[in-house]
């Protein structure tokens, strides 16, 4: 329980902080390239696991099979990925991004290097490792 007003407006400015930064990465990217920070997260996870089922990335992002199953129904719509039935076992369904899906995932990433380097430019690399060391404290008790 967060006992001093202190405490409440640390944990306040960090959930303000997380939600302009994406919504700031959401607005680059649907201006940009048509898809939103929530589709990026599964294309780049997908990236990082190509044989990633849905529940794998819906359990690696913190989202439900349910939110995945829609965005990915969007994305194969756009043809940023293909899904298709594994041949040793026919209720698996492996997904994939296609080259059109490479290719908006290279430049989304680009384009939110920019924008997190614009964020954090002004920030010494002492305060860099000071906030990454703080940041890994307070998420092992999140």
């Amino acid at each position: 329980m967060i006992e001093s007003s202190k405490e409440l407006d640390v944990i306040t400015k960090i959930q303000r902080l997380a939600f302009r930064i994406e919504r700031h990465a959401d607005q680059i990217l649907l201006e940009k390239l048509g898809i939103g920070f929530s589709q990026f997260r599964i294309i780049h996870e997908l990236e990082r696991n190509p044989k990633a089922k849905q529940n794998q990335i819906a359990r690696a992002l913190g989202q439900t099979e349910a939110s995945i199953s829609r965005q990915v129904k969007i994305m194969r719509a756009d043809r940023l990925m293909i899904t298709s039935i594994n041949p040793s076992n026919k209720r698996e369904h492996i997904t994939t991004l296609t080259p059109k899906g490479i290719r908006i995932k290279d430049a989304a990433t680009e384009s939110l290097e920019k924008l997190y380097k614009n964020i954090i430019e002004d920030l010494s690399v002492k305060d860099l490792d000071r906030l990454n060391k703080i940041i890994d404290i307070i998420s092992l008790k999140a």
